[in-house]
């Protein structure tokens, strides 16, 4: 609708400018000699010319002034008959005897003279007067005049031109960038926050721009968009929330099958069977630690796994790495002894995680080492392998990365990145290593 009203206001200012044009064109003054005007000055020149010729010269302006002019009546009434012309026919001219003598003028910045008269283009009319030629009339040309004027007539034109352009061209500008531009970076803006995630931000909605329906079919896209991602969301929680129920659920019966194993250990007397019932119980720790691993990823994306620093003793690690080492191949030097920031289960989580993946991925014996620096203390665990690809030592501890050394190995990638999530949150760190013999994972726990 605005849109039409500008183009409506154009029209009526081109309209405008087309009969402002039109008037300043008729307002022109003619070019063309007027040819019955000059013979009507030309015959009362020749019929007044006795009365004339009595006096050298005559100057409109100043008769009976400094030319000695005959107060006659006669002649008096035929310079006033060359009067009534020039005011009659908006004409300048002048009147010379054959001697080249001014006779009479209508003005002083007129050609007064036949050489002048040449020169400047002048129409030259013959006064006759007893059938002989008498005199010039010297019609003056002001073409100059009229070119001039017309020319100050085209540049008012192009100036009013010029100016009603402008104020309809700054009009259009105000115009499109409320009605355009606006819009279009509001637009913009908006699709950039969607893009973003950010959908909660309406857009708002002018329906009496340009792009009002389509601003508003935005808005509703987002709306749209915000259900499903909730939805989604909701979704995924649901399946998370059955897997930690699974995982919690799955812990039960697997540590009733540690409990029975370890009772029939116990009780074997024979050594075959009893290195079975040990696998048994090697297998269900993997087991529980794999359900561990997958029940704490579960519980931390849904924003539940709680991670609970106190001061402990050192010699609580040598219990965790013991409990870690189901194969008893780990050599560990003695603690330090210190007071140390940790989770006792998380840390204990930390352990079995690398000393399985020691085990599951190199098969060696296992070196523990530790050392007090400054406030923190660094713990080294070494094994003999053929340790990690360069290009995916740096993807080690991303959530659910595998190397290519795992095909055929059970696990779930999630070991790693949560033995890096529990030192974070206990303030302290965790990294690998490829070394000369094998591979180093360094724990770094902060001191109290």
């Amino acid at each position: 609708m605005k849109f039409k009203r500008m183009i409506i206001g154009l029209v009526l200012i081109l309209s405008i400018l087309c009969i402002f044009i039109a008037s300043i064109i008729r307002k022109t003054p003619k070019t063309e000699l007027d040819i019955v005007a000059v013979n009507d000055i030309a015959k009362t020149m020749e019929e007044q010319w006795q009365f004339l010729n009595l006096h050298k010269d005559y100057n409109r302006s100043d008769n009976n002034t400094d030319n000695n002019v005959d107060n006659n009546t006669d002649n008096n009434n035929a310079y006033d008959y060359l009067n009534i012309m020039s005011d009659k026919y908006e004409m300048d001219f002048s009147l010379v005897d054959l001697e080249g003598k001014l006779l009479y003028t209508t003005s002083e910045g007129i050609t007064q003279n036949l050489n002048d008269a040449i020169k400047h283009r002048d129409t030259i009319v013959d006064i006759s007067s007893n059938g002989k030629i008498a005199g010039k009339l010297i019609v003056y040309n002001d073409t100059g005049k009229m070119v001039e004027e017309s020319r100050n007539n085209l540049i008012i034109i192009s100036i009013g031109c010029s100016f009603l352009l402008f104020l309809w061209g700054i009009s259009y500008i105000i115009y499109m960038n409320k009605a355009v531009v606006k819009p279009f970076n509001q637009l913009k803006e908006f699709a950039g926050s969607v893009a973003a995630g950010n959908l909660d931000i309406p857009l708002k909605v002018d329906r009496n721009n340009l792009f009002g329906p389509f601003s508003e079919s935005f808005d509703i896209m987002r709306e749209e968009l915000n259900k499903s991602r909730e939805n989604e969301r909701l979704a995924n929680n649901s399946k998370k929330e059955l897997v930690a129920s699974l995982s919690h659920d799955i812990k039960t019966p697997v540590a009733s099958i540690k409990a029975v194993s370890e009772l029939m250990y116990i009780k074997a007397t024979d050594e075959k069977l009893k290195k079975q019932i040990e696998t048994i119980v090697n297998k269900a720790d993997q087991i529980d630690l794999l359900i561990s691993n997958m029940f704490s990823a579960t519980m931390e994306e849904l924003k539940e796994l709680k991670v609970e620093v106190n001061e402990e003793e050192s010699t609580i690690l040598q219990d965790m790495i013991y409990k870690a080492d189901y194969e008893k191949k780990v050599k560990a030097s003695p603690l330090n002894p210190c007071i140390i920031k940790c989770d006792k289960l998380r840390l204990q989580q930390v352990f079995d995680n690398i000393i399985s993946n020691s085990y599951k991925y190199a098969g060696t014996d296992i070196l523990i080492n530790n050392e007090i620096k400054g406030r923190e203390l660094y713990i080294t665990i070494k094994d003999f392998g053929n340790g990690v690809d360069k290009e995916q030592l740096p993807l080690l501890f991303e959530k659910y990365y595998r190397g290519d050394n795992a095909k055929g190995k059970n696990g779930s990638g999630l070991g790693l990145y949560l033995s890096r999530y529990f030192m974070d949150k206990m303030e302290g760190s965790i990294s690998g290593m490829n070394i000369e013999d094998g591979f180093m994972i360094t724990i770094v726990l902060s001191l109290a």
